[in-house]
């Protein structure tokens, strides 16, 4: 499969690792991707290309990665209803008067 990215299972010998089948496994596949991308490694075109099929809408729909721009991109692209964005900005922070200066 040329879109799935064995990189996204650092912890997994490349042998070992099967194309995410059941929700659960798709579920954990969409994080993995939010999380790479929130932090500047892009996705392979061809996943992205996966991604976008109806077939990851459920999947995409329940991870609930509320703080990732990447997971409300994709939520955008499968006509999702909304989430409420948390921001990248840690809760704890956010009201911090020092913040400005960092």
């Amino acid at each position: 499969m040329e879109w799935f990215d064995e990189s996204l299972y650092p912890e997994f010998d490349v042998d070992t690792l099967v194309v995410p089948d059941s929700l659960g496994a798709q579920i954990d596949f969409v994080s993995r991707v939010c999380g790479a991308w929130d932090f500047g490694i892009l996705p392979l075109p061809e996943t992205l290309a996966e991604l976008r099929k109806f077939e990851w809408r459920d999947a995409i729909d329940r991870c609930a990665l509320l703080a990732s721009p990447t997971y409300h991109l994709l939520r955008r692209w499968h006509d999702l209803p909304q989430c409420p964005f948390l921001g990248t900005v840690p809760a704890y922070i956010a009201n911090d008067p020092y913040l400005e200066y960092v």
